[in-house]
């Protein structure tokens, strides 16, 4: 245990001169960080991410409209439905949407049996009930395939958001699922609430539908009657099956046309090109719509076949707005309507009281912790006091190097670890103490103090690693913030204790060679 294999005395200092570097940044003034920005990723350039509680932001509850997609798969189940049963040649006298599913009332009963086969080849999740009079049948999803939707919808709505935030340049937001249908998002330093508000809150479907030639015609049947954008009060009508979908994209940009004007640039895939440049080359000098959120944002006529796969969406549009839009066709279509339920802001005076109050708490802390073991201790306990001092380093290097988020549990957390890291060195030295009382050689005493405290440390440390993990794990938003801070504290507590103290330990053993120990 008094020696240390050169190999690992250079790992230790290695380590000890890497923490240091990687985590002075977090000191600099913000111009030498400029500065340092520039230097290539692996170089020691980043700091740690302040959460929402410490540089101030935005807070949104957002609920998903779940009972949307429920509607809209039912009355997809309809409109597949009504050919299906044409082409078996089943007569019914109505087929409707109903909650969870669809109703449909046959013309004879015998047909009952064949009606139950074409429903459940359209989806095999629906739960298929026929009436006592044997020609009413309904048939709804079941219990376990509307949980199966809605931990679909949420999940993807969550990565959806996840892309749009992303698109905005906002570092490190915090995204995440709050029980059955709510996503929680945290926006650390944002100074345009209102416009991520805009993002988030649009679906953003976009579709291409041919215009109806008979614009009088209302919504049913094969037409659907929607607002002008552009037009307050205008409306027109257009063939419900859509031509062309927005899931065909493969990227959008903001642009301006010939004229001038804003617009939005679209690609598409190879399956998208095909059908577009077929349903234009067959509608030609015909108008075809461009629905966002069943608003028509544009109606220009088909001049000629478009058919290179790409194509532009004009309108009036303002530079922000063909921005925003463009945003909104990258990241994709919401799978159901957003609605904030509560917003809240953290301005950054009070984040600035919260680091304050922090920075206080841990020199407090690490001063009275530095004064007890030095005390304590002596010599070993000024050895311990520096380890600390290059624990703190470690923890920083690596919050800043892994770019985790620091909120003020996580700060919590780090204070926690100061406590910890000296927990190992004070059982070490009241390890050796006793040694030394029994009579042992400094030597002796030392080496048999690390050796019979290894396994108290690891079962301590390993403990507190586990309920970590557990927080991390299981907590959500401050929670797994502590438990980052916490985790990365226990192991770069136990190697400063076990590594650093030690390599200075035996330096000094080394080179004094005592008689007695200072402990």
């Amino acid at each position: 245990m008094v020696s240390i294999p050169r190999w690992k005395i250079f790992l230790i200092l290695s380590v000890c001169v890497l923490g240091i570097l990687y985590s002075m940044p977090n000191i600099l003034s913000a111009d030498l960080r400029e500065k340092l920005a520039s230097l290539p990723g692996w170089m020691p350039n980043q700091t740690v991410n302040l959460g929402l509680d410490l540089q101030g932001g935005s807070y949104l509850l957002l609920e998903v409209g779940i009972d949307t997609v429920i509607r809209e798969r039912a009355e997809d189940l309809v409109q597949t439905a009504r050919p299906e049963l044409r082409q078996k040649r089943i007569g019914y006298s109505s087929i409707a949407r109903i909650d969870g599913g669809m109703r449909l009332r046959l013309l004879n009963a015998e047909d009952a049996d064949e009606a139950r086969r074409v429903i459940r080849g359209i989806d095999r999740d629906l739960r298929i009930d026929v009436g006592a009079d044997g020609v009413t049948i309904e048939a709804r999803y079941s219990d376990d395939a509307i949980e199966e939707i809605r931990d679909q919808t949420i999940n993807q709505s969550i990565e959806i958001v996840r892309r749009r935030v992303d698109e905005t340049g906002t570092r490190e937001p915090a995204i995440q699922r709050q029980g059955e249908d709510r996503i929680i998002v945290q926006l650390p330093g944002v100074d345009d609430p209102e416009r991520i508000k805009e993002i988030l809150g649009r679906t953003a479907q976009l579709t291409f539908h041919l215009v109806d030639a008979d614009r009088n015609v209302r919504a049913g049947g094969g037409s659907r009657t929607l607002p002008m954008a552009d037009q307050p009060g205008e409306t027109i009508a257009v063939q419900r099956r859509a031509m062309l979908t927005g899931d065909m994209l493969t990227n959008a940009q903001p642009a301006f046309n010939q004229a001038g004007q804003p617009v939005v640039s679209f690609r598409l895939n190879a399956i998208g090109a095909r059908r577009f440049c077929d349903v234009t080359r067959n509608n030609v000098n015909k108008p075809f719509a461009i629905v966002l959120d069943n608003e028509v944002i544009s109606a220009p006529n088909i001049n000629e076949p478009i058919c290179g796969g790409a194509a532009e969406i004009s309108g009036r549009f303002s530079v922000q707005e063909t921005h925003d839009l463009s945003l909104l066709l990258r990241a994709g279509a919401l799978p159901a309507p957003l609605e904030i339920l509560e917003e809240r802001s953290v301005g950054p005076s009070l984040g600035a009281d919260s680091i304050a109050a922090g920075k206080l708490a841990s020199a407090v802390g690490l001063l009275l912790i530095i004064i007890f073991i030095s005390t304590s201790y002596g010599l070993f306990g000024m050895f311990a006091a520096m380890a600390l001092l290059m624990n703190i380093c470690l923890v920083f290097a690596l919050l800043s190097g892994l770019q985790a988020t620091l909120t003020l549990p996580g700060i919590a957390g780090i204070v926690l670890t100061i406590g910890i890291a000296v927990d190992a060195n004070v059982i070490i030295f009241e390890r050796i103490r006793e040694e030394l009382a029994r009579g042992k050689s400094p030597i002796s005493a030392i080496d048999s103090g690390y050796n019979n405290s290894m396994s108290t440390i690891i079962d301590a440390n390993l403990t507190t690693l586990i309920a970590a993990i557990i927080l991390f794990s299981f907590g959500t938003g401050p929670i797994k913030g502590f438990a980052v801070t916490l985790g990365i504290g226990i192991i770069t507590s136990y190697f400063s204790a076990i590594m650093i103290t030690r390599l200075m330990v035996v330096t000094w053993l080394r080179n004094k060679k005592p008689s007695t120990l200072p402990v």
